[in-house]
């Protein structure tokens, strides 16, 4: 269940856009706060923001994998104890059911259903 990494149309739509402005004049300011240099800093910001965003859910991702790791691992081990338990003090012990296992004595064993002969 991995994030898919983000791209952002609208910075492609502005990076195409600031490169038409830019053939039209390379320093074209529009006045009031518009300028060409202006907008190759808003597109640097988002650039920024999305490597950053993209950085982070590559470190998560790589978290994740760790953790279903050591997750599979602790399973392991956890079988593994248990399984110790057992052959030391054996499966119908006292010791073995404090240790999380069913007592051999105590498992329910399925009952045969017993058809009605015709």
């Amino acid at each position: 269940m991995f994030k898919k990494k983000s791209s952002c149309r609208s910075l492609e739509k502005a990076k195409v856009r600031l490169d038409g402005i830019q053939a039209i004049k390379a320093d074209l300011d529009l006045g009031t706060g518009f300028s060409a240099k202006g907008y190759q800093q808003k597109i640097a910001g988002l650039q920024q923001k999305i490597s950053a965003y993209n950085l982070t859910l590559s470190n998560v991702d790589e978290l994740r994998s760790q953790i279903v790791a050591a997750e599979k691992d602790l399973a392991d081990y956890s079988e593994r104890m248990l399984l110790g338990v057992a052959a030391q003090f054996g499966k119908n012990s006292y010791e073995y059911e404090k240790a999380g296992g069913v007592r051999k004595s105590e498992r329910k064993r399925p009952s045969r259903k017993q058809t009605a002969a015709v």
